[in-house]
């Protein structure tokens, strides 16, 4: 017996063992490992357990312990924020990870019960479905899609056309197809082999164009302290970070860039109260400005987390509002039902929380070009950029990775970014407290970066955009209304079907 034959024959503990197995095996080709020939071995045993499974319940259950590893291993950062304060949060950190990662796989779950079994099309389209559904579903979170796994190779660049999700689809079916060839069906294989052909050779084709210049140059210099999050708030400290971002925007003497960029929750004070500092910081960029994440509260006492552009006379030239907060870190949701119901202890964490701003928001002041502000989490939705009005010419993300540790939150969270920039052919810069801070050209490639946990500064002349993908005019739309037919047609006509063939 062949060996995905021994792998679908199982049952029971060992079933739902090697389950386990592959998802956390699938874990590996995101961020830091980023090693995409995981691909090709953990989807097609996942493939062969679900075409294994006697049942959809059983089927739903190798799908969720499949999710519990996956999201166990990419999510394993989430910890990182309950042990700022150890003493007092740390007891929740397991039960935080263990939670989260076995809610999300609730959607692997549904989505392998409701896939036919055998049909290497419906697992793909059902699991792509329901990957969707996580990205927008509750405010979404659409954090380590498998679509991810392809950032350092060509393939990435496939998202320009069909976004993360389309690339996902066509990952899972094609690695599905390619495994044929343990089982001799050349046919399937051979499909397989053709689809990953075509994605690697258009991205290669697509990166060997030319990066545009800009017809009038622009440099931005990013802004790396590395204010540890432990340390960052307090009183002692505060004045040391201010002061270093301070020296690391006048540099060492030579000529100033157009913009100097400071990370999310840059300041400790509200710029509206203090003036004074507003014009040290203006002083010290020797007439560039400087854009830098503060918090703002409004005359209602609503508090924000804001991004501030500052001219070189030290006056406020524009601001934005972070829109799309991360519940339970920045808000609780039913906070109002949750203190009637005499539990508000539950909000603990975020305490009052932030208030959403009113949407995007194209910055368009003096000689900075037009830019799209997202503040930390906001770049991972791609949902978030708009698809119409006036075109920015690059995309900013301010953000404070200091809450995600060390080892794989902060990662994940670069390249989810770089993401943003392939799908809408657009520069990004990317200001990290404790790092990654970059510069990315339109293809989504680094040209400049300061590694994690240094403090530092880099100085990068912006490229020119692209002419506009195709997924930033449409996004999510096509993929999800063709993944929508092709599901309709696995539910209703697998009747008129053979149970456990391949279509």
């Amino acid at each position: 017996m062949d060996v995905s034959g021994k792998i679908a024959r199982l049952t029971g503990k060992r079933q739902l063992l090697m389950a386990f197995s592959a998802g956390a095996a699938l874990a590996l080709v995101q961020a830091p490992w980023s090693f995409p020939l995981a691909f090709f071995f953990a989807i097609p045993v996942l493939f062969r357990l679900h075409a294994g499974a006697v049942s959809p319940r059983r089927a739903a259950l190798i799908g969720w312990t499949a999710g519990l590893a996956y999201f166990g291993l990419t999510l394993s950062w989430l910890v990182e924020p309950f042990l700022v304060d150890a003493a007092t949060q740390g007891w929740m950190a397991p039960f935080a990870l263990f939670f989260m990662s076995a809610g999300l796989a609730l959607f692997w779950a549904l989505a392998f019960g409701l896939a036919r079994r055998g049909s290497p099309v419906a697992f793909a389209v059902f699991w792509t479905l329901l990957e969707l559904a996580r990205s927008y579903l509750f405010t979404g979170f659409p954090w380590a899609l498998i679509g991810y796994g392809w950032a350092d190779t060509p393939v990435m660049q496939a998202i320009s056309v069909i976004g993360v999700p389309g690339l996902g689809f066509l990952t899972i079916l094609l690695a599905v197809l390619l495994a044929q060839v343990v089982r001799r069906d050349w046919r399937n294989a051979v499909a397989g082999a053709v689809v990953l052909a075509v994605l690697w050779g258009f991205g290669a084709y697509r990166l060997s164009q030319p990066v545009p210049e800009r017809a009038t140059p622009f440099s931005v210099r990013v802004v790396q302290p590395n204010a540890a999050q432990e340390l960052k708030w307090l009183p002692e400290f505060m004045p040391v970070f201010f002061e270093r971002q301070l020296s690391l925007t006048a540099g060492d003497g030579g000529p100033q860039p157009d913009l100097v960029i400071w990370p999310e929750a840059a300041v400790p004070f509200i710029p509206s109260a203090r003036p004074d500092l507003l014009q040290r910081m203006a002083l010290e960029a020797r007439g560039a400005r400087i854009v830098f994440g503060a918090r703002r509260v409004d005359a209602g006492n609503n508090w924000y987390n804001s991004l501030y552009l500052l001219d070189p006379l030290g006056n406020i030239a524009a601001e934005y509002d972070k829109r799309h907060l991360v519940p339970f870190g920045e808000y609780f949701p039913a906070s109002g039902l949750v203190a009637k119901l005499g539990i508000d202890a539950l909000t603990g964490l975020t305490g009052t929380g932030f208030t959403a701003g009113e949407g995007a928001l194209m910055v368009d002041s003096g000689p900075v070009p037009p830019f799209l502000p997202l503040i930390c989490y906001e770049a991972i939705f791609a949902q978030d950029v708009p698809l119409s009005g006036p075109r920015p010419e690059w995309l900013l993300q301010i953000t404070n990775d200091a809450w995600f540790g060390k080892f794989s939150g902060p990662y994940q969270h670069l390249v989810q970014a770089r993401a943003r920039a392939i799908e809408q052919g657009l520069p990004l810069v990317r200001s990290a407290n404790t790092g990654v801070s970059t510069a990315t050209d339109p293809f989504g490639r680094i040209l400049a970066a300061i590694p994690l946990g240094q403090s530092g500064s880099i100085d990068v002349s912006l490229p020119a955009p692209l002419p506009r993908p195709l997924y930033s005019r449409t996004g999510d739309w096509p993929v999800f209304g063709i993944l929508l037919l092709l599901a309709l047609w696995q539910l209703f006509g697998r009747k008129r079907r053979e149970s456990g063939g391949f279509s």
